[in-house]
């Protein structure tokens, strides 16, 4: 099997399960801030009337955090479940992945089941009408991005 991600990223999965992974390219610039904004400074402000006027930058500062998009698009080409997922992003942390699903479900981009008559209860992913919206919406945005590169 062959997964292929946004952002060039190409993850390919064996029979043997033997994983690739290449350096992790991408948008960096719209990850979080490490130390929270004083209220009183000018950087503060800029942002609050920057969120006021254009939604763009909110939006792109939550679906920019790092893995979310990945594995948003991942779920959607039918890689459902916490273990597979963990498989073909090896060097993700199991809390970092966690976090990401429960944001991406919060935001109705996925929704959760659990597999009945299985034992231990299997959880499984799908991608809402939502997520399949945004993700037509991402790869429109990649290939911009690749054709004006």
């Amino acid at each position: 099997m062959r997964y292929v991600f946004l952002w060039r990223q190409r993850y390919s999965v064996a029979p043997t399960r033997t994983i690739t992974h290449p350096k992790v390219s991408g948008l960096h610039f719209l990850n979080a801030m490490a130390s929270e904004i004083k209220p009183q400074s000018t950087n503060y402000e800029n942002l609050r009337i920057l969120a006021e006027y254009c939604n763009v930058n909110s939006i792109l500062k939550q679906i920019g955090l790092r893995w979310k998009m990945q594995l948003l698009y991942c779920i959607s080409q039918g890689v459902y479940q916490f273990s597979k997922l963990k498989k073909v992003f090896p060097t993700i942390s199991d809390q970092v992945l966690g976090k990401r699903i429960a944001e991406l479900h919060e935001e109705g981009l996925i929704e959760k089941y659990e597999v009945d008559g299985t034992v231990p209860q299997q959880v499984r992913y799908s991608v809402t009408k939502k997520g399949h919206e945004l993700i037509e919406i991402i790869l429109a945005l990649n290939h911009w991005g690749n054709r004006w590169r």
